[in-house]
């Protein structure tokens, strides 16, 4: 399986490609491309209904200012979509997170927070791992590894007083 970033400017990029790069260290491959669900929501439409045949299971929508795109991701699939709502007006990012999370009922878009873009591949792996024993197992060991920094954290500031 794998992720489907659709990001509605190339500006996002630097913003979403820690998404990709945390499918990656997971072993889930990422397909990345621009379309915006207002210049070009065609291109939208075909993208995300072809996805079952390009074995995607999950997608990360990415827009700011009015952020529609992972609502019109949602509209066009059954398959999970998770919105990152990204700071790209002088609203810092506001406008794009009440755009994501305030879908209308029955048309579900997981919401992370502005620029969220790595918790949105956590998440899409979280998803796919429920159904793939591996990837469940990196996830384990990729929280027993926060654990561990933390405690490093701990003894370090301790060791300052």
């Amino acid at each position: 399986m794998k992720v489907s970033i659709i990001i509605g400017s190339d500006s996002d990029w630097p913003i979403m490609k820690p998404a990709a790069e945390t499918l990656k260290q997971f072993g889930v491959e990422a397909e990345v491309t621009v379309a915006s669900a207002h210049r070009t929501p065609a291109r939208v439409e075909q993208l995300v209904k072809s996805a079952p045949e390009r074995g995607v299971g999950a997608f990360i929508a990415a827009a700011g200012g009015a952020a529609h795109l992972a609502g019109v991701v949602a509209s066009h699939t059954v398959l999970p979509v998770i919105g990152v709502p990204i700071n790209a007006t002088p609203l810092n990012g506001l406008d794009a997170l009440l755009a994501t999370v305030q879908m209308p009922s029955g048309i579900p878009v997981a919401t992370m927070a502005v620029n969220g873009a790595k918790n949105a591949a956590l998440f899409a792996v979280q998803i796919l791992a429920g159904q793939n024993a591996s990837l469940m197992e990196k996830l384990r060991a990729h929280r027993e590894n926060l654990a561990k920094e933390v405690e490093k954290k701990a003894a370090y500031v301790a060791s300052q007083v």
